[in-house]
Parts: structure tokens; sequence; C-alpha cells
């Protein structure tokens, strides 16, 4: 079947913060624009239950029901969404190119941000149960840690944010962190060490995870004794799950070749600008000091102005 071919001013490839609030500066300059989304909009922070840090939230504010304003904001001033992969992209010449499955995007300009996405703790057996009790994504999976003992691995703040998260539906949940004190936002740990459903393995990494259809059993290791101990079901169960959290990679592999990238994170100025013309990035994909929804959201917004500027100055 022949794919559809369809011009746009200004194609963004991913639909999170940055990605939403350079659709919002497209639309009001009135550039027909779309978002290429893979999955849900919003990305990350839609897991986050309660985000205290965003501007205008005195009370906090959920980063679903965020992101969802975002998202309304961006369709009221007219950007088109397709929620599919992008598959390859053509920056080579001055009509930029972003194929998916079923169509090929012609672009004056083209705003990536692809964000990023949990990183794997990298154990044996883990590759193999991913989907089978090993999940990425506390939001989607929630609902099969009900009744359940849950365990997440890592000790930064989305780790923290989501094991307490976790807690609304699991019996209980354990944090597994490698040190012996974690590195989340003080704000963050006060809320987590008055959970009364939340535990803690200090100095402990996993190293094995054993099972077939299901997670079956852990093996962790004590980082300071090397004392190996195996993790099983609570009597009665037959499994459990575990959400990994120990870091984060940028999703930019189909760039890779077609723009400057630094440790797979693409580089920019501080227009956003990439070193091929008419191709800008924002938000947590690109090369950065702090990765948050309000500097995301400021990526996105330069983002637009530099990606208008450019097909202004094509005319």
């Amino acid at each position: 079947m022949a794919k559809k071919h369809e011009n746009y001013d200004v194609v963004i490839i991913g639909g999170g913060s940055a990605g939403l609030t350079a659709g919002i500066y497209c639309g009001r300059s009135r550039l027909k624009t779309i978002i290429i989304e893979q999955g849900l909009v919003g990305g990350l922070i839609t897991s986050t239950q309660d985000l205290e840090n965003y501007p205008g939230f005195p009370n906090g504010v959920g980063g679903e029901e965020l992101m969802n304003l975002f998202y309304d904001q961006a369709k009221k001033y007219g950007v088109d969404f397709k929620f599919t992969n992008v598959k390859e992209v053509d920056f080579s010449q001055d009509e930029k190119i972003v194929e998916t499955f079923r169509s090929v995007y012609h672009a004056k300009a083209v705003i990536i941000a692809t964000g990023v996405k949990p990183r794997p703790i990298g154990c044996e057996g883990e590759a193999e149960l991913i989907g089978k009790g090993i999940s990425f994504c506390s939001t989607c999976d929630a609902n099969l840690c009900i009744g359940k003992e849950v365990y997440v691995v890592g000790g930064g703040d989305s780790a923290v944010e989501e094991a307490m998260y976790l807690t609304k539906f699991a019996d209980k949940v354990t944090i597994i962190h490698r040190r012996d004190e974690l590195r989340a936002a003080k704000s963050i740990q006060e809320k987590a060490f008055k959970c009364d459903k939340l535990d803690f393995m200090w100095d402990t990494v996993v190293k094995k995870i054993n099972g077939t259809d299901c997670v079956e059993s852990m093996v962790v290791e004590n980082v300071k004794t090397k004392e190996r101990n195996t993790i099983t079901p609570r009597e009665g169960e037959e499994n459990f799950i575990i959400f990994p959290y120990v870091g984060l990679d940028p999703v930019t592999h189909i760039f890779d070749g077609k723009i400057e990238l630094e440790n797979g994170f693409i580089k920019t100025n501080e227009n956003m600008e990439t070193n091929i013309p008419g191709v800008v990035a924002a938000g947590d994909c690109r090369v950065k000091s702090l990765r948050q929804v309000v500097t995301a959201a400021a990526d996105g917004a330069i983002a637009a102005i530099s990606a208008e500027n450019y097909i202004n100055s094509l005319e």
C-alpha cells in the first residue's frame, strides 16, 4: 500500500511537555503543525501523581492532569496529532522528511522532543521478563500490583515517586537502592519515610531475576559485604513485580548519523538549534543540566520560535 504524503510547516516528534509546548507556540503562530507521538501524550511525567514544583499550582497537580491541559491547549490552536512511531527521518535537504508506517510528512522545520526512557537494570534474566513481571510504567501496570508485593529499584526522584504511587495498589513496596541514602529531593524523601507501606533495602543491587512467565525470585547483593540473598514471593503467592528506575536514556536512536549527538543526547545551542538548519530539539532528549517539566516547557517555547524564525528565513 502506497504511503500517504502530507505537507506541514512544522513536524514535532514527541508529545511530552516539550513537544506539547512547542505545538502550542507553533499553533499560535499559525504554522501548520503536527505532533507525532508513539504512546500517550505527556511522556514520563504522566506517571507522577503529585507534581509540586510546577509554577501556578501551589497545591500541586497530577502529571497526567497537567499534560492533558497542555494537550487541550495545543488542540485549541489547531495542532494535529498522530499516534504512531517515527520509522525514518531525512534531514539532508531543505525539505525535511519524517516517515511513519503509513505516512510521509514533508516539513519546513522539525522539532525533536522525543524525551528519555527508563534504563534497564542490566542484570541476568531481566530482558526475558520485561512485560512478565518487570515493568517500566507504574501507571500502566499499577492494577497488576493490587494485593501484591512490589520492588522498585533506584533511589532518585522518579524511583521514590513511583514507589509512593504504587503503595496505593500494592500491599507492600520495597525500594532497593545501591547506596545507604536516597538521591531524591528532600521533600520527596520526607513523604517517603512517612509512608507506612514503603520499605527500604539499602546498599543493595539486583544481580539476577529468575522466572519463565513471571518473576519467581530475585538474587540481590549487598555492595559492602558482598553477601547475596534470594528474594522469593510471600507465602501463598507465586510471583512479585519489579519496577526498575535506575536512570534514563535518550530516545534518539533514529537520529544517529542524522544530527550531532553526545552520549546519545542531542547537542543544541541556547536557541535549541542542532547542527542541521531547520532541525531543533527540546526537552530531556537534548544535552542539558536539568530535566524537569518546567525546563522542558521552556525548551519547547524556544524551539518553536527558532523553527518559526527559520521558516521565515526561507521566504
